[in-house]
């Protein structure tokens, strides 16, 4: 022992058999840092909007309304992981952004959407399918004729809107087959903007007057014109067209994209009309029940008589909705859009 030792020392002994410091680590063989969980914010990206997704790969417009606008093709970033990406999204990208040919760009965010229209396989399934991102407006294409109009499907649509808050358009095409003034009675009761067409006699001033300043999704049954619809908006898209089958009445699937296009009026202004493929059913599995009545009461044109005790339709309880349709404050078309709305809040609620 020397002058400078202590008790201490034995102490330090113990502990050196602890000590790590001449542990030999091993390089990591791949050469590469280790992973972390920390992502990048992707400050820089480039902002970019999804025209279409085909396969794993999205065709994005970039540089919007300038004289670089291009459109570019990229891929999914895998910190997105499953993340659904649809047409309509706005999106940020890194990488090759380019578009020259045979460049790839990622995704690397998804900007917050403001609207989201969604379907299921069926209304007992919740699983839910994202079909378009953005959009403020459905343009519901149905037919007087050939095929036959559905109301309970334009229900499904009007409440699939009213869900994802998203104003709803009626289109009725080929009036040159059928009158559809009987029909479209049904409908009396809601502030809906109704525009009809022949078949060789699109009424395009009209449809794009609505589309300019606006995102707008298109829906409705197979062989109702959709396509024939998008072709003449946007001259050139040549969107596959149908035909209904004489012994059944049913469209046949054509486009099985969802694509976005930019219509233009003559005075250079634009909007978008995003064409999704046509659907016989439409599953409101995903619907929150509750919402249907307060979206169809907001919908409602208001009744001349004052309302009991002061208070419109749209601030009424669901169970006083019902009542008040029934009691005759919408009329009969009322009355068949509330009993329709009912059995689909019915089938919801027991799914």
């Amino acid at each position: 022992m020397t002058w400078w030792s202590n008790d201490d020392d034995d102490d330090d002994d113990e502990e050196s058999q602890y000590d790590e410091s001449s542990v030999r680590v091993r390089p990591n063989p791949k050469g590469n840092k280790p992973r972390t969980k920390i992502r990048p914010e992707y400050a820089d990206a480039v902002p970019g909007r999804i025209l279409t997704v085909d396969r794993g790969r999205f065709t994005v417009l970039v540089d919007e309304d300038t004289p670089g606008e291009r459109a570019i093709t990229a891929s999914r970033a895998r910190e997105l992981g499953k993340t659904a990406i649809v047409t309509g999204d706005r999106v940020g990208l890194v990488g090759d952004t380019s578009g020259a040919e045979g460049s790839l760009s990622r995704v690397v965010k998804i900007i917050p959407r403001t609207t989201l229209l969604r379907r299921s396989a069926d209304d007992t399934d919740a699983v839910e399918r994202v079909i378009v991102a953005n959009a403020d407006q459905m343009l519901i294409v149905v037919a007087a004729a050939n095929p036959e109009p559905r109301a309970r499907l334009i229900d499904r649509y009007l409440v699939a809107a009213f869900d994802a808050g998203i104003t709803p358009i009626l289109f009725i095409t080929k009036t040159d087959l059928a009158d559809p003034a009987e029909f479209l009675s049904e409908f009396d009761c809601l502030d809906l903007t109704v525009i009809t067409g022949q078949r060789d006699e699109l009424p395009l001033d009209e449809l794009k007057a609505l589309l300019i300043g606006h995102t707008t999704v298109t829906v409705g049954h197979s062989g109702v014109g959709k396509s024939t619809l998008v072709n003449a908006l946007v001259p050139g898209t040549d969107r596959a067209i149908g035909r209904v089958n004489v012994v059944t009445g049913r469209g046949r699937h054509t486009s099985s994209s969802t694509l976005g296009l930019r219509v233009h009026d003559d005075e250079g202004r634009s909007g978008w009309i995003i064409d999704t493929p046509g659907v016989r059913s439409f599953g409101l599995g995903h619907v929150d029940p509750a919402n249907v009545l307060k979206s169809f009461a907001r919908m409602a044109i208001p009744s001349s008589v004052p309302p009991p005790d002061g208070i419109p339709l749209s601030q009424a309880h669901d169970w006083e909705i019902v009542d008040r349709v029934l009691a005759g404050e919408l009329g009969s078309s009322g009355i068949a859009r509330i009993e329709s709305l009912q059995k689909l809040v019915g089938s919801l609620s027991d799914s």
